[in-house]
């Protein structure tokens, strides 16, 4: 069986693997996908599916033989397609099914972010099978997650998934690309994702996908940080799945972390997007980093971008690099005031002083 701590896992599929020609669903790979589910869940392990090939699936209805597709075609496609991918998916399983179409606004938004998690825990509640998929019909560029690799990863968070399993159409992670390296070497397992994994990481070859290894990876770093165990394997290979039920090794295991982030935190750090950077000093910086202390205004060296009172900001060393991410207590315009001076100056620039921290530590998430 499955690994015996898994009690829920989320399965992402792409849209090479729904739509291996990009015109139209195929069963072709989906068959040995959806036994997986099926046998997943006779052991007792919740499923959510987190499918794209919207688009893909959705091609042979709007007719368009021109490329780039402009927004508003794909957006109609995947409104076809949508129906389509829902309708394949239900016949190949003989319980209910339930969509859930989301934005990244969906998963910024603190109180939306709740009501999915929610929905979904009562669709597995009641042994349905919630099948997830990005909003592409509606979403605009800035709504958009962008890839539904970093969107699996998003939901196995919400859902505090044991597992996520994202296919792909290799068996794994290679030190280079072995469509072009021929001897670039296999690895079975990644214990800690950095520099040198990013680095191995390449764009999408697939004509119809969105992603690469490299979102791959990034979903992965997403999940692991939250001590979820990430596998990439071959999902045009039934021999991948039928290896993971029998509890044999499958593609490249990317193995959770033992410090978790806050829910929060993560949320924060994760789904929320930042509205602009604020750059530190070297005291300021260290006393982030070590300390776990909050960010005063005298730490802050210069501002970048146009944000309000409330919302993400990158917060960057002297030489640019993102440290962390946090909510701050004042406006872009505010800080271009206040930046340098001691707190209790605050209140005679601005008139007011609504915190002495220009971000809270309860409201920093370091990036690393």
């Amino acid at each position: 069986m499955l690994n015996s701590g898994w009690r829920r896992i989320v399965i992402k599929v792409g849209s090479a693997l729904i739509s291996p020609t990009a015109k139209g669903c195929s069963t072709r790979y989906l068959l040995a996908i959806a036994r997986f589910i099926s046998e997943c869940r006779q052991q007792g392990i919740e499923v959510v599916l987190v499918s794209s090939g919207s688009v893909a699936a959705g091609r042979g209805a709007i007719a368009f033989p021109h490329q780039p597709l402009p927004i508003n075609i794909k957006q109609a496609m995947a409104a076809v397609g949508q129906t389509e991918m829902m309708a394949t998916w239900s016949h190949l399983f003989d319980f209910r099914c339930a969509q859930i179409l989301l934005t990244h606004d969906d998963l910024a938004n603190r109180r939306r972010y709740l009501n999915i998690d929610n929905t979904l825990r009562t669709l597995l509640a009641n042994e349905v099978l919630p099948i997830v998929n990005e909003n592409d019909s509606v979403a605009t560029a800035e709504l958009k997650v962008g890839d539904n690799d970093n969107l699996a990863a998003m939901v196995a968070i919400v859902v505090d998934a044991d597992a996520l399993i994202i296919c792909s159409d290799i068996d794994g992670l290679y030190s280079a690309n072995p469509r072009t390296t021929p001897d670039a070497r296999f690895i079975a397992q990644v214990a800690q994702i950095n520099a040198d994994i990013y680095a191995m990481a390449g764009g999408s070859h697939h004509a119809i996908g969105t992603g690469g290894m490299l979102t791959k990876i990034q979903a992965a770093d997403k999940a692991t940080r939250q001590g979820i165990d990430t596998l990439i394997v071959n999902g045009q290979k039934a021999d991948s799945f039928d290896a993971l039920l029998h509890g044999k090794p499958a593609g490249t295991l990317f193995m959770r972390q033992q410090d978790r982030l806050s829910a929060k935190k993560h949320w924060l750090l994760h789904s929320l997007k930042s509205q602009g950077s604020i750059m530190l000093d070297t005291g300021a910086t260290q006393a982030l980093l070590h300390k776990g202390a909050s960010l005063l205004a005298k730490g802050v060296v210069s501002i970048d971008g146009q944000f309000d009172k409330g919302d993400a900001i990158w917060l960057c060393d002297n030489a640019g690099k993102q440290l962390a991410k946090g909510i701050s207590q004042y406006s872009a315009t505010e800080l271009q005031l206040i930046k340098g001076l001691h707190s209790q100056r605050i209140a005679d620039v601005l008139g007011f002083c609504p915190s002495e921290a220009v971000v809270h530590r309860d409201d920093i998430a370091l990036a690393n």
